[in-house]
């Protein structure tokens, strides 16, 4: 299997995810799930996941689509689509699945998934996680990670926008 076809392998429908959780399940692997935008991949999100899949098995990343990415974001963003966003996810090493969702929250993503860690970075602390009842409701944890300093997305745009002025 080339590459890019290994790669693209990782992106799954809810339908073919469903049936891999029950692989995963079978070999008692601890799954781990976390969720964002990703709109522009940067330092932040490569430690960030990788310490997520760190606390388990196998991780999986729910990925906003474009009308969700819109939505919350705002009239210009996602700078880069859906597809290329979940390619560029897929393609670390680290992340086992990539799974897209349109709704504003990745809640029925977790219902579906009932992951065993439930991942959110550190500016989440205090505050209620999406989902965090349905990890809990089986036993699982709610971990927030330490974020990189100094990377952020929009500040990311915002650099990029200075450049080409």
């Amino acid at each position: 299997m080339e590459r890019l076809s290994i790669i693209k392998s990782k992106i799954y429908t809810w339908d073919h995810l469903r049936k891999q959780i029950s692989i995963w399940r079978f070999k008692d692997h601890r799954i781990v799930f976390s969720n964002g935008c990703f709109d522009v991949l940067h330092l932040g999100h490569v430690e960030f996941l990788a310490k997520a899949r760190d606390l388990g098995d196998v991780l999986i990343v729910g990925l906003n689509s474009d009308e969700s990415v819109h939505r919350i974001k705002g009239a210009n963003r996602p700078v880069n689509n859906e597809d290329a966003r979940a390619i560029t996810l897929a393609a670390l090493s680290f992340v086992d699945g990539v799974i897209l969702f349109g709704e504003d929250t990745p809640h029925e993503l977790i219902e579906l998934i009932q992951p065993d860690i439930l991942v959110k970075g550190k500016d989440y602390e205090g505050k209620e996680i999406v989902g965090s009842d349905v990890v809990k409701a089986r036993g699982g944890e709610v971990i927030t990670i330490e974020l990189t300093d100094g990377y952020s997305t929009t500040h990311t745009i915002e650099l990029a926008q200075k450049v080409h002025l």
